[in-house]
């Protein structure tokens, strides 16, 4: 093949762009996957990883430089000095917030596969069927049963480990051994179960961590130093997983500092035909031909793309003719929930730093239960003991409080909610054509706020956070409603929504936009609602269908 002519392009290398890649690489095709940042590579460019806090200037937190230079990153902790150049520069790729929206972005290879929380959970067709019941959005196009296989085999691949419970709406999975939960965290589990009835229950979180030898990689280290990047390869990511195995087939060409400006599209064919970048370093154009193309950006970043393409066609970009791209923006409304300090377990200890933590599946508005909003909850959180970071009030200088840091603290609970965002028309992105970026690019605007159901929810987040642990003997219990700002829990999901008709969604369901079947959508930009649960784990699934949908037709001459 020529140097600019592939089989395929991936637009994109987080966590649905390297299963792309791999995918579409086994299966025969020459790709290219273009990432608009830097290259990282495993292992050699985690030059933190075995760094401790003392071991950098200002002890891994954040200076008065950073917090000017990084606007929207200060407002949560991904701003600190230990993995600053894995967040996207506020400066050079500024958006418009009509209301705000916490957008924190990782611009290089790997995307936020390095800096992801790697919670994996599957869908229930309580998630799939939701719309259809409720009258809410459009219908899924897809039911669990469809996507079930496809759970079993990227879990296979990507190594979760987890406990099975038998719980219809958290379905079980391909797991790995269990992470063990603490003393303390059984206890409460134990009790919560009692006294439910069995109705709620807090389980291990299932993660994307392997506990086990699994394939090339080693099992977790309990150093909990994940977003560092993992030289041992001990979580799933991009570098760890997805990208050797494209690597091994030969069939890959991975080209960074690649902006992706547009699809190139034919009106006659009614295909697209190829990409148009921007070097990030140069300031060069290229274009890149292919038979198909994955849409893998993150899902503001893919509807950007969507909306400056084919507009000589469609002004407002390519899958806007169903009026629903760039809307029905969702994310996960977090900041709430409740936490206390438990007696009794002074003989205990943790054993090393778990990357991970409990979690407790949705019960709300299930199995007969019915609230003054639509949809439900999870929380994720834990319990362990005070380290020598903590503050004792009464002593804050001298031996005595030197003496007091060699006995660890008191042991806590907390558990915050993650619930479910419903799609709101009015919840969407749209091109600032008044602003632009470092490369002279037209800047997206955000508008999207949390709506009466979610508001709603949060009261009952906060209220059962506090009443479960109490039931379960915590102490000094204090709730939290804080910030549920739309971006927190960087889960953006929607604007490029699949259905079943080409007149109110983006997409088919094989992820293929309705108006260029050969262009196929699978980052969160396709999801039609949101569940309560972290969706990276159903974008690998939904990415490796569509990649063998995808090779398929091409076989047949389809695309």
């Amino acid at each position: 093949m020529s140097d600019n002519v592939f089989d395929a392009i991936v637009i994109g290398s987080g966590i649905s762009g390297g299963w792309a890649a791999k995918e579409l690489t086994e299966r025969g095709l020459k790709v290219i996957m273009l990432e608009r940042g830097k290259d990282i590579e495993h292992i050699k460019d985690y030059v933190n990883a075995n760094k401790e806090a003392w071991d950098h200037p200002h002890r891994g937190g954040r200076t008065q430089q950073m917090i000017n230079d990084y606007p929207v990153l200060k407002r949560d902790y991904p701003l600190n000095e230990v993995n600053l150049d894995w967040w996207a520069s506020d400066k050079d790729s500024p958006y418009t917030e009509v209301k705000r929206f916490d957008w924190f972005r990782g611009y290089h290879v790997g995307g936020r596969s390095l800096l992801w929380g790697r919670q994996s959970y599957r869908w229930s067709d309580f998630d799939f069927e939701a719309n259809a019941k409720e009258g809410i959005g459009v219908d899924w196009p897809v039911r669990y049963a469809e996507i079930a296989p496809w759970y079993d085999y990227v879990e296979k691949f990507a190594g979760i480990s987890g406990s099975k419970e038998g719980l219809p709406q958290l379905p079980d999975g391909q797991f790995l051994k269990p992470m063990d939960m603490t003393c303390v965290e059984k206890d409460v589990a134990a009790r919560i179960k009692e006294h439910y009835k069995g109705a709620r229950h807090m389980i291990i979180g299932r993660t994307a961590h392997i506990t086990e030898p699994h394939a090339d990689r080693t099992e977790c280290q309990f150093r909990n130093k994940c977003w560092l990047g993992c030289p041992f390869g001990g979580y799933f990511s991009t570098q760890s997983s997805t990208l050797p195995a494209a690597r091994k087939t030969g069939n890959l060409t991975l080209r960074p500092w690649s902006i992706v400006t547009k699809i190139l599209y034919d009106k006659d064919t009614k295909k697209a035909t190829g990409v148009e970048v921007l070097d990030a370093e140069t300031n060069k154009t290229y274009e890149y031909k292919a038979k198909i193309i994955f849409l893998n950006a993150s899902t503001l970043n893919s509807a950007w793309i969507l909306m400056n393409s084919a507009t000589d066609i469609w002004p407002d970009g390519l899958g806007s003719s169903s009026n629903a791209l760039g809307k029905y923006l969702m994310d996960h409304h977090l900041g709430v929930g409740a936490s206390g300090e438990v007696d009794g377990y002074e003989d205990k200890y943790v054993f090393g730093r778990r990357a991970n933590g409990v979690y407790v599946p949705r019960y709300r508005n299930l199995f007969g239960d019915k609230r003054d909003y639509l949809r439900g909850f999870g929380y994720q959180g834990g319990g362990s003991r005070q380290g020598w970071g903590r503050e004792i009030a009464e002593l804050n200088i001298g031996g005595a409080f030197k003496d007091a840091l060699t006995e660890p603290g008191v042991w806590t609970m907390g558990i915050g909610g993650f619930g479910e965002m419903l799609p709101n028309a009015d919840n969407k992105v749209t091109l600032d054509k008044t602003k632009k970026d470092k490369w002279g690019l037209n800047v997206l605007s955000i508008d999207c706020e949390l709506k009466e159901n979610e508001l709603k929810m949060r009261k009952d987040m906060m209220n059962d956070a506090a009443e479960m642990l109490e039931i379960a003997g915590v102490k000094k219990i204090k709730t939290n409603n804080s910030d549920g700002t739309p971006g927190r829990g960087i889960h953006e999901m929607g604007t490029a929504r699949m259905g079943k008709d080409p007149k109110t969604s983006v997409l088919n369901k094989w992820n293929q936009v309705w108006d260029a079947q050969n262009v196929f959508v699978t980052d969160g930009s396709f999801m039609t609602s949101a569940s309560c649960v972290n969706p990276s784990l159903t974008y690998m699934a939904f990415t490796a269908r569509a990649a063998a949908y995808a090779v398929e037709e091409l076989k047949k001459g389809n695309l």
